[in-house]
């Protein structure tokens, strides 16, 4: 039963802003205006894998007729019956509660604040049934993560977790369009909004591709605002290398290899990027 829940969340995908939360951490740290306390990592960690748990499930509840029809997502657990509705729902306000306790343990900041950020993650699965800027929400949800790991430890915001938090908006609102790709035909079908359906598909990937130049200038900020050293600089190389990788093998006439991009390239270089900006915190 865990692995099929494991599944319905797709737990792998959580590699994605799990790295960028440890820059916050590691980022308040270096601030000086905090020390490394084990317990608000453990709940920094809970956090994420209890919002993100939450979100996904939630959107699986939520999509579940469409992903009845479509041929690509019917072998879903839902669809396919190894999950009930009523189930995954109970599993979103288990994990909300969750995140919500961790949030409490941490600080007051961080509590008050855990509604909005349930309503963001929790908000996107609504928002392609009316706006194709449904990735650019995506994108916010995840671009919390190193801004609330900072939060945790100072109580306090600062410029470079939010420089970092919007390299995850446009990271992750580029790579989300790219994946979106795949139902552009169905999504259309049932009047569902997305950039593939307004745009099409050349067009999108293009879209993609000015997104995700925007990250790789904005990582270049980071390394001018935190006067990171050497190793930020290898990192943010191959991060921005990975994503150039990304586009070159999806093509408007080629989309096999969409899974690859999505997933596979894009949890690399997550974790490439937060080893190189963690070593460079600590040893330089």
């Amino acid at each position: 039963m865990i692995k099929k829940y494991l599944s319905l969340i797709k737990f792998s995908h959580t590699i994605f802003a799990m790295p960028f939360a440890v820059i916050g951490f590691c980022l308040a740290i270096h601030s000086g205006q905090a020390i490394f306390n084990l317990q608000k990592f453990i709940l920094v960690v809970l956090c994420m894998v209890f919002a993100r748990s939450a979100a996904m499930a939630f959107n699986r509840y939520i999509d579940r007729k469409f992903d009845e029809k479509n041929p690509r997502t019917a072998i879903r657990e839902i669809p396919s019956g190894a999950i009930t509705p009523n189930a995954a729902l109970f599993f979103t306000l288990f994990c909300c509660l969750g995140f919500m306790a961790s949030a409490f343990f941490i600080n007051q900041l961080c509590f008050y604040l855990s509604p909005v950020a349930l309503l963001v993650v929790l908000g996107y699965s609504y928002t392609k049934r009316f706006t194709p800027l449904c990735h650019l929400i995506l994108g916010l949800g995840l671009a919390l993560a190193p801004v609330g790991a900072y939060m945790a430890l100072t109580e306090k915001f600062a410029v470079l977790p939010i420089i970092f938090g919007a390299i995850v908006f446009f990271w992750v609102s580029g790579f989300d369009i790219i994946y979106a790709l795949q139902d552009e035909a169905f999504d259309r079908s049932q009047n569902l909004k997305s950039i593939p359906v307004f745009f099409g598909t050349k067009k999108s990937l293009r879209i993609s591709e000015i997104i995700h130049f925007i990250a790789a200038v904005l990582i270049g900020l980071a390394y001018i605002t935190g006067s990171f050293g050497w190793l930020y600089l290898v990192g943010g190389i191959l991060f921005i290398g990975l994503l150039f990788y990304q586009h070159s093998i999806v093509k408007p006439t080629d989309l096999t290899r969409v899974n690859l991009a999505f997933g596979t390239t894009n949890g690399i270089a997550s974790v490439v990027f937060c080893t190189f900006v963690c070593a460079d915190i600590f040893l330089l």
